[in-house]
């Protein structure tokens, strides 16, 4: 099985390194970014329910359920806890 708390650690990693401070001084990263980005690719088999599990925990914030990309790519992922 799949290591969720363990996806999400990384998730929150990727968020870091990949988005920038919003106006909340909340660290914010478009879902098009993390899905286009090489490593996020590789790391996760599963971003979205990556991501979903992540918002249920309220670890990250997002608009809407399902994000698809291309769709969704301007939705921002907000990271909750620091």
């Amino acid at each position: 099985t799949m290591n969720v708390e363990h996806e999400i650690s990384l998730l929150v990693e990727e968020i870091r390194r990949l988005g920038t401070k919003n106006a909340d001084g909340q660290m914010s990263v478009k879902f098009g970014v993390l899905f286009a980005d090489e490593k996020c690719a590789n790391l996760f088999e599963a971003l979205v329910g990556t991501l979903k599990a992540a918002k249920r925990r309220k670890i990250v914030t997002y608009q809407g359920e399902l994000l698809l990309q291309g769709v969704h790519d301007d939705v921002d992922i907000v990271l909750l806890q620091d």
